[in-house]
């Protein structure tokens, strides 16, 4: 903060090592002045980014996406301490490396080397064609901050941070207080590289202690957590008296449907299967994206319990630095006790068809100092039941739901609320038309997997940044992602009226 480290303050929270609870790191209660930090991002980082290009920003983050990679023995290794196995990893770490490059690649293709962005073309507005008007989108003038949540700590930042970077803003990143000790290692690299200008990147390790009472109207906030900490952030005094543009992306009850023209033995019967478990399984099943509800057709209803059980059985749940463990514990034994609860609760209208939630075998741990849990299947035959449309274990659990015909799997797909992603597997174009139709406006991302393009799919749960990453409703209502849009939120539209020849002109502005 304020282009140097600082030590925070107040009593220090002791962050546990997720396999064997051993202290990693300590977390402060309360940072520096909120107020100058911004202050120092929005009067040093702003005018150093702006003075840069499209090209010469999308070189940086090219450059800084080459630079962590280097580092990437040392973030595996930090990261097994968060609970993540080797595959989990990949998801956060490679993953969040990768939208760097991602973004670096598109700056440079698409965006001018200017610092000004026209959107569409000049609308004539005179007879003569003297007098036109053209959108240009501008860097803001503020500071990008960033709240994020505790399972992707890599992912989460730099998925936030190119976008944003590209658009002339410097970011300020608040991390989930469980695994902010990664955020903080992989913040330690960059600044290290010497890549970014001074103030493009603040970290803040501590309690959010007033940091949204001093957000004005040109900074944006991105949130990723919980709906209810989303609606308390959009509801904020500063945040909605000042209009400070406000982006959130919630947990969500995401939902897989197996179409019913598939049978036992279909290539789509075992790509259902096999998506189903990774998705219960990958970060121990902490992913916003992950599928909490598997509708199936109800004459499919026990194979697909047995062929799901059966794979979950095989599974290795223990220390995640094991090249053989699939499941590493959760991020915290809190964040075990809630999902445990919240399995408690489903538990009232389901009934379990695999797991214990009392009960788990470790590979190479101990089950009682680790927040280790079984992955937990449950079932739900009970189609009015309200808790499994409404109820999210933040873990490795999934209620299984039969279906009887398209127009039902639709309405109950909806009783979610608004999802961030959702699966149709089948190999019949109509019912992934029908379905398609029926849960676009409910979905932020649609997924229609068959044997056709299995090979290639980058699967359910994997938010890829040329696509927009967000949702509806109960999923945050917001959008992140999504290649340049994600740019042109951080940025502001403005009309401009003048004459042809100079609106052709801020092309190269």
């Amino acid at each position: 903060m304020g282009g140097r480290w600082r030590d925070g303050g107040g009593p220090a929270r002791p962050l546990p090592d997720a396999t064997t609870g051993e202290t990693v790191a300590l977390l402060p209660s309360t940072g520096p002045d909120p107020a100058a930090a911004l202050a120092y991002a929005r009067d040093v980082g702003g005018p150093a980014l702006r003075a840069l290009t499209f090209t010469q920003r999308a070189a940086i983050l090219k450059a800084l996406a080459r630079h962590l990679a280097a580092q990437l023995d040392d973030l595996v290794a930090l990261s097994t301490r968060t609970g993540a196995t080797r595959r989990d990893t990949a998801v956060d770490v490679d993953g969040g490396i990768g939208t760097l490059a991602v973004y670096a690649g598109k700056g440079a293709r698409e965006l001018p080397d200017a610092t000004v962005l026209l959107d569409g073309d000049a609308e004539p507005l005179g007879k003569g064609g003297t007098f036109a008007g053209q959108h240009v989108y501008t860097s803001r003038l503020g500071a990008a901050v960033q709240v994020n949540a505790f399972n992707f700590p890599v992912w989460g930042m730099l998925e936030k941070l190119a976008p944003a970077f590209l658009a002339g803003m410097p970011s300020v990143v608040k991390p989930a207080s469980q695994t902010a000790y990664l955020t903080e290692r992989v913040v330690r690299h960059i600044v290290e590289s010497g890549l970014l200008p001074d103030g493009a990147l603040s970290l803040w390790c501590a309690g959010p202690g007033g940091l949204l009472d001093t957000l004005t109207a040109q900074d944006t906030l991105s949130f990723t957590g919980s709906a209810a900490t989303a609606f308390a952030l959009r509801t904020h005094p500063v945040v909605a008296g000042r209009s400070v543009r406000f982006n959130a992306e919630a947990d969500s009850l995401n939902c897989a449907i197996l179409g019913p023209d598939v049978r036992a033995g279909d290539p789509e019967f075992t790509l259902y299967v096999d998506q189903l478990v990774t998705e219960m399984t990958v970060k121990a099943g902490q992913k916003c994206t992950a599928i909490r509800r598997a509708f199936v057709p109800a004459a499919l209803a026990e194979s697909v319990t047995d062929a799901v059980a059966a794979r979950l059985a095989a599974t290795v749940v223990g220390d995640p630095g094991r090249p053989d463990t699939l499941v590493g514990p959760l991020a915290s034994l809190a964040q075990r006790d809630e999902v445990r609860a919240a399995a408690g609760r489903l538990a009232r209208v389901a009934k379990l068809a695999f797991g214990d939630p009392d009960r788990v075998d470790v590979s190479g741990a101990d089950a009682v100092r680790g927040a280790f849990l079984s992955p937990l299947l449950l079932r739900c035959d009970d189609a009015d039941a309200a808790a499994p449309h409404e109820v999210e274990a933040f873990g490795p659990v999934c209620t299984l739901l039969p279906y009887s015909d398209v127009d039902g799997v639709v309405a109950a797909a909806a009783r979610g609320g608004g999802s961030l992603a959702g699966s149709i597997v089948t190999h019949d174009p109509d019912v992934a038309r029908r379905l398609v139709a029926g849960l676009a406006s409910g979905h932020g991302r649609l997924l229609v997997l068959d044997r056709d393009d299995a090979a290639e799919s980058t699967g359910h749960g994997i938010a890829m940044p040329q696509l927009l990453h967000g949702g509806p409703g109960r999923a945050g209502g917001g959008e992140e992602l999504g290649g340049l849009r994600a740019v042109r939120h951080h940025m502001h539209r403005t009309a401009v009226q003048g004459h042809p020849d100079f609106l052709r002109s801020l092309a190269a502005t």
